[in-house]
């Protein structure tokens, strides 16, 4: 297992980084830590997330799952001696389960009975409270402005392409602006540069908070706090006096996801 560390916000004496763990190109867990200095904010991210991968119990590997055709028994034939201690218990019941029923008449088939969720998207319990907003309306069709913006602000920071070759690798993992197939990371990531100082190293410079990252965080949070809908409404209306992570912003959301880590610790 490997830890990742990067540094998602940046202010005057505040620093926030985000630590993952890795193991097999698969992400384990992940944590944020605050503090006045980038390294002092990653050991308290380590931390945390060292001491919460230490009380979560290890994963009990399924066995694969085998095809219809591999659960069918093999025709015997009368010449071959009738064998029961190699067979699994748990084999006679999934073969009896594939046989072909008798068609029923008309009059024997019950009504299918649906349960009302049965349709409903699997979803975590605290999205079901948040459901679109009027002003989601979808990803302007005109990203004139904002792309005008961004060559406004490489100009400004004076940086080369190759710098902001840098900066989006770090931000986005790749290194080309043309790669932004999403409204969201574009307005972040011209909000980012905004926020810079002409001159800044786009090596270590603050990179901009994703959105879809923090929401997915705070699914993984939610889920291992075991938090039903009406508790995290509840949590967030006692921190923030809103009903939804909708309404928050990222610094906000970045916020509610240190919250949950700490409601997390504390358990």
């Amino acid at each position: 297992m490997q830890l990742e560390a990067q540094l998602v916000h940046a202010e005057p004496g505040k620093r926030v980084v985000q630590v993952r763990a890795l193991a097999n190109d698969q992400c384990l867990g992940s944590a944020l830590g605050e503090a006045p200095t980038a390294e002092e904010a990653e050991d308290r991210a380590s931390t945390r997330l060292l001491a919460r991968l230490a009380t979560q119990p290890e994963p009990i590997p399924r066995p694969p799952s085998q095809p219809p055709s591999q659960l069918q028994a093999r025709p015997q034939s009368l010449s071959e001696p009738q064998t029961k201690t190699h067979i699994p218990a748990a084999i006679p019941a999934v073969i009896a389960s594939q046989a072909p029923a008798p068609d029923p008449t008309p009059e024997a088939v019950p009504a299918p009975a649906v349960a009302p969720n049965d349709t409903e998207p699997k979803l975590p319990p605290f999205q079901k409270l948040e459901p679109p907003s009027e002003e989601q309306g979808g990803d302007p069709e005109d990203w004139s402005s904002e792309l005008a913006g961004l060559d406004l602000q490489l100009q400004r920071l004076g940086w080369s392409r190759e710098e902001e070759g840098i900066y989006l690798e770090r931000a986005f993992h790749h290194p080309s602006r043309n790669r932004l197939t999403s409204y969201v990371d574009l307005v972040a990531y011209l909000k980012a540069l905004e926020a810079l100082s002409p001159g800044a190293n786009p090596g270590n410079a603050p990179v901009p908070l994703r959105r879809k990252d923090l929401l997915s965080q705070c699914d993984q949070l939610l889920g291992q706090l075991q938090w039903d809908a009406s508790r995290g409404r509840s949590y967030l209306e006692q921190h923030f006096n809103l009903s939804s992570r909708q309404q928050l912003n990222d610094t906000q959301l970045l916020q509610f996801n240190m919250l949950l880590e700490g409601e997390l610790m504390g358990a």
